[in-house]
């Protein structure tokens, strides 16, 4: 995937506002979650190339799936997503 055609400026902008969002508190809490699963996986000898931990809301169970589905919330896209 192509990065964004930004200006200089507005990239420096995007670039402060998603490291903001990374360092909130919800997002600090999701990726040590994800870390510590990711960790787990591996151990028991999963292989995790081109793999996301997907939180799965029907079962509460940390599963694995492609980084395609993952990152483009199934196919649904992620304009709408919550």
């Amino acid at each position: 995937m192509a990065k964004q055609k930004l200006s200089p400026k507005a990239a420096a902008d995007k670039k402060k506002r998603d490291l903001e969002f990374a360092k909130t508190p919800m997002r600090r809490k999701k990726k040590a979650e994800n870390q510590k699963a990711r960790r787990a996986f591996k151990k028991k000898g999963f292989k995790l190339k081109g793999k996301d931990v997907h939180h799965c809301p029907k079962t509460g169970k940390m599963m694995l799936v492609s980084v395609k589905s993952n990152r483009g919330n199934f196919g649904k896209g992620t304009k709408k997503e919550g």
